[in-house]
């Protein structure tokens, strides 16, 4: 389907969105205090070696040491290695599908990829104080810091450029015409280097040879700039940053399903309009400044979608929905009938609401970029038949997230297990924080227990600190109308009982679960 490129940029934040038709497809947000660093090359300096782990950390000069497993670790000579791994070019990996040992058959997993090489333990490949090149695959997320590979790749408009490989082309699988993938591998044959492996983006699919060589001039030409500030740059240090996100999401998406690219900034517009000159000079037309008053994002509908994208409801066309939930370890999706009751039988509804339910997950998991381990809770089917029909429509959507996804089938409990790529923060966590009210646990203490609490703490109290003349309590107003419409004679027995006066203040200054109680001390001389 035709898609658009809907860009707002301010000088602080740029958001980039990718739309087809009235659906937002995808949402990118950078600041510029925050700008992301994946894809950045660095000099770094090897601060340990694990040999348990079989990882090293690296200094590169952020304020975390770099995680570097050994497996991202690897000398020049592992091609093949290379060329399944390192590449950004995420268009040229489909889901891959794995069995597990009570599900339904998948669909034909994709051919798989060229299988590493067996490598030395790490410890005899490198040693702490060594300089090494790497490249960031994963931004520092929490509290942990980036994970980087030595397996540079470098993408440009057409190509991404290898440079620790060594002749091999690659074309994406979303290239479907055999002609057209062998025309493409003799264009860059013809001026492959003998050493750099080369892959062949989607969007290079019926572009001109011409057009092709030039951008792997290019690529070369940046690589020698960046081996020679490497010779001359002492680790850590910065080698080359990747594009801001604007420009990097117009090389990176701006396929030919792609009819518009709207910009809202003359300055952002002149410098998409110069980038295109310089790659993809007949993208020109498709570029326009937007000059409305109404904001952008609101005139396409986007900030809706975009406030749609943090709840944890989401709503199914059939009247079903799906909520999603995430913890440290993974990301659990329950899918529910809601109001839809189908017409025939139960076993129709639940099929009818699953299938609907993967496809629209899957939306989910792109707009959200959620990653990591992932957990599906499909309403239950009876028949194996049902549950393969379901899996196999979970695996043609994912053919379309560009994110590498490991998808199981069915376990002995019912639930889909699958993995999804991640380099880079989800939208909840670019946009929000944790509640300080609830501490990011998404509940807090109930207004009874939180009443019974204060009840239990102004006696212990009172009895911790005899003699007293008061107890002192602050809570919110809902705590205080409990206890006023529940528990009206409580404080009354308290101050009979321990023989002390309860002050009680209802307070908005403190959250709902919040209270502090105080003991007043007694006068000396009085009892």
């Amino acid at each position: 389907m035709p898609r658009q490129i809907i860009i707002n940029a301010t000088p602080q934040e740029s958001r980039v969105a990718i739309m087809e038709n009235a659906r937002l497809l995808e949402i990118y947000i950078e600041r510029v205090r925050e700008r992301g660093i994946a894809g950045s090359i660095y000099k770094g300096r090897v601060t340990r070696v694990l040999p348990g782990m079989q990882a090293a950390f690296v200094d590169v000069g952020l304020p975390k040491a770099a995680f570097l497993p050994a497996a991202d670790f690897a000398p020049v000579s592992v091609d093949e290695y290379a060329l399944a791994e390192a590449s950004p070019e995420l268009e040229s990996r489909g889901p891959v599908l794995r069995h597990s040992s009570a599900a339904a058959d998948p669909p034909a997993p994709p051919p798989a990829a060229a299988p590493a090489r067996a490598l030395p333990p790490i410890e005899e490949r490198l040693q702490k104080g060594q300089d090494i090149i790497v490249q960031i695959a994963k931004e520092p997320m929490g509290s942990k810091g980036a994970r980087i590979t030595s397996h540079i790749s470098l993408p440009g408009r057409y190509l991404v450029y290898l440079p620790y490989s060594s002749g091999q082309i690659g074309v994406s699988r979303r290239i479907a015409s055999e002609g057209e993938r062998e025309r493409l591998r003799q264009a860059v044959a013809a001026v492959a280097p003998q050493t750099g492996g080369i892959i062949v983006r989607t969007a290079c699919e019926g572009v001109s040879k011409r057009e092709i060589q030039s951008d792997l001039r290019l690529l070369r030409k940046l690589w020698a700039q960046l081996a020679r500030r490497a010779e001359s740059l002492p680790a850590p240090a910065l080698l080359h940053q990747d594009l801001d996100v604007t420009l990097r999401v117009i090389r990176d998406v701006a396929t030919s399903d792609v009819t518009r690219v709207v910009v809202d900034a003359r300055r952002d517009y002149q410098r998409i309009v110069d980038f295109i000159a310089s790659v993809m000079p007949r993208w020109r037309v498709r570029v326009e400044l937007y000059d409305q008053l109404e904001p952008i994002f609101e005139r396409y509908g986007i900030e809706a979608q975009i406030a749609k994208a943090l709840e944890r409801k989401v709503w199914l066309k059939s009247g079903g929905y799906i909520i999603i939930d995430h913890t440290e370890a993974l990301t659990a999706i329950d899918v529910n009938t809601g109001r839809f009751i189908g017409k025939t039988d139960q076993r129709e509804t639940a099929l009818r609401t699953n299938l609907e339910a993967a496809r629209t997950l899957v939306d989910q998991l792109r707009l959200r970029n959620i990653g990591g381990l992932i957990v599906i809770d499909f309403i239950d089917m009876d028949t194996a038949e049902d549950r393969k029909t379901v899996l196999a429509a979970l695996t043609d959507a994912l053919r379309a997230d560009k994110a590498r996804a490991t998808l199981l089938g069915f376990s002995e409990l019912g639930l889909v297990e699958m993995t999804r790529q991640r380099a880079r923060e989800s939208l909840s966590q670019r946009l929000c924080e944790p509640c300080p009210t609830c501490s990011g646990r998404g509940v807090v203490k109930s207004t009874a227990a939180t009443a019974y609490e204060v009840l239990r703490r102004i006696r212990r109290e009172a009895t911790m600190n005899a003699p007293l003349r008061q107890v002192s309590v602050r809570l919110h107003p809902s705590v205080a109308r409990f206890l006023a419409q529940y528990e009206p004679s409580a404080l009354r027995e308290i101050e009979r009982e321990l023989g002390v006066g309860v002050a009680v203040t209802p307070t908005d200054l403190l959250a709902p679960h919040q209270f502090e109680v105080t003991a007043v001390a007694a006068i000396p001389g009085t009892a």
